[in-house]
């Protein structure tokens, strides 16, 4: 009776389509044959905060993912919510119930090893393109910065007598990302192309042949089409780039205040997924080297 006029509220009231109502019902009715009760609903009514944990704790045993499992919470708040509402109950039980946390995916980076055979390229002899695209590789991997940063970069932003680069972050907050002899190289080696190529005038720092500043789709192929010199994973992209510069910090025993500082995030929290990308590898370079591992 009450999971009848449940689901016809979420279908009447609420609006909710068939196909949601459904999986509503399936959750329900999966969780009444877990208290024993297939077709008594006294059982429903009779629910505390054990039986809502124990099957939780049955269905992360099932092998459902912890997406699946808050999914099949929501449902159930949702009908003791509702209980509450129509006092067929006087407490919910799904009230002080966390859901399993979800796994964030590990970002996507390149190797070291990687990034070193796709910079070894030659330098001499490069178009105007040829060398812009280099160097926005390049610049993605060793300061770490984010696609609009990289097109909101000035001219004068890059500070070669302190060896400084002055970035606009996000909320427009400026900071300063310093740089090494190979990039500014890199940087004056495309500055004189783009004079050759008679496109001095524009501010922007990346333009294109007509001096245009740089798109974002246009940044993305450049970086798609490079990677896809030295990898094969289907994930090539700008922020990969960031993820690399970051984990090769790390990696190299760098402090994760400065990395936060160099990237720009406003917590450690941010920056602390790296960590976790680094222990990965860690482990997986254990598991192939180690004899019994």
């Amino acid at each position: 009776m009450f999971k009848a006029r449940f689901l016809a509220y979420l279908s009447s009231e609420k609006n909710y389509s068939k196909r949601t109502v459904d999986s509503y019902f399936r959750d329900l009715k999966q969780f009444e044959g877990f208290l024993g009760g297939k077709e008594n609903e006294d059982n429903l009514l009779k629910t505390d905060q054990d039986d809502v944990r124990s099957w939780i704790i049955q269905l992360m045993n099932d092998g459902c993912k912890a997406t699946t499992v808050n999914r099949k919470l929501s449902s159930l708040r949702s009908f003791f919510h509702y209980l509450l509402k129509i006092e067929a109950i006087s407490k919910d039980p799904t009230a002080l119930i966390n859901g399993p946390k979800k796994r964030k995916p590990l970002p996507v980076f390149m190797k070291e090893s990687q990034m070193d055979l796709l910079l070894s390229q030659k330098k001499e002899g490069l178009t105007f393109e040829e060398s812009r695209d280099f160097l926005i590789i390049e610049m993605f991997y060793l300061t770490g910065m984010r696609l609009a940063e990289l097109i909101s970069l000035r001219v004068q932003d890059v500070d070669f007598s302190r060896m400084l680069l002055k970035v606009h972050g996000k909320r427009n907050k400026e900071r300063l990302i310093p740089f090494g002899k190979e990039l500014e190289q890199s940087m004056k080696n495309y500055l004189e192309l783009r004079k050759q190529q008679s496109v001095d005038s524009s501010t922007c720092f990346f333009v294109r042949t007509n001096g245009d500043p740089l798109y974002p789709s246009l940044v993305y192929r450049i970086v798609r089409r490079e990677l896809a010199k030295v990898t094969t994973q289907t994930k090539r992209s700008p922020h990969v780039l960031r993820h690399t510069f970051a984990t090769a910090m790390l990696n190299n025993d760098a402090e994760l205040s400065v990395v936060k500082e160099i990237l720009g995030h406003s917590s450690l929290t941010a920056t602390e997924v790296y960590t976790h990308t680094t222990f990965e590898e860690l482990k997986k370079v254990y598991k192939q080297a180690h004899p019994r591992a």
